[in-house]
């Protein structure tokens, strides 16, 4: 383990066990490296580490805070990671939504409200009318992105919305490439729609499974052709 690493666990220990709760401030940096044991050079580096993944705040004249500690905050940084995935990785982008998507749905299939069913409603209404592949792609994340949040956790939420944004390009690739796309979108969002009105969570998780799984099969054929 290196000392960054070593000084970043010691940070954590120090929230984990609640010395260090959300929005508190840091002590300065003399004192924290002293009641830690690190040196000042290692102490910055675990404070810049963690403020990238959205632990700590650093502001600049003010000090360092600890965030709210939100699953937003947390697990949105798989997103950058992600970013990077290339080629066949993209595959595995998938086979995660595969996973997480379904089981997000079907526990919104138990708990959306009317007013969300009418926001996921008003997605569908609108990519009636769209034609433009990127416009089309973006009323459908929203689709799932509603149906996501409506399942009450916000963690799942942004696990979810971590992996699945990150396969727009492939989506908008697909649907200029493939004839009859669109329709088979929308008929695929409208089974997982009733299943939502029926708030029938085996039914959703279906309709998602299959409506995900599907593009991932397309992705992973073109890729075997390539």
């Amino acid at each position: 383990m290196s000392v960054t690493d070593g000084a970043i666990l010691k940070i954590k220990s120090l929230i984990v066990d609640g010395e260090l709760l959300p929005g508190d401030r840091l002590p300065t940096q003399d004192r924290l490296a002293a009641q830690l044991g690190l040196s000042r050079s290692s102490l910055r580096e675990a404070v810049s580490a963690l403020t990238l993944l959205g632990v700590l705040d650093a502001r600049q004249g003010d000090g360092t805070y600890v965030t709210s500690l939100r699953p937003d905050l947390l697990v949105g940084v798989i997103g950058y990671a992600v970013d990077l995935l290339q080629d066949r990785s993209l595959l595995e982008l998938f086979e995660v939504r595969r996973v997480l998507e379904p089981a997000a749905t079907a526990m919104a299939a138990t708990r959306i409200t009317d007013d969300e069913l009418a926001g996921v409603r008003d997605c569908l209404i609108r990519m009636e009318t769209l034609s433009d592949p990127e416009e089309f792609v973006a009323a459908d994340m929203e689709f799932h992105d509603r149906i996501v949040q409506a399942a009450g956790n916000a963690t799942l939420a942004s696990l979810v919305r971590g992996f699945s944004q990150q396969t727009t390009r492939v989506r908008v690739w697909r649907m200029a490439a493939v004839a009859g796309v669109p329709e088979w979108t929308r008929s695929q969002h409208e089974a997982i729609f009733r299943s939502l009105v029926d708030h029938d969570a085996q039914m959703a998780l279906a309709t998602e499974t299959v409506h995900v799984a599907e593009s991932e099969l397309w992705l992973r054929r073109y890729l075997e052709s390539e």
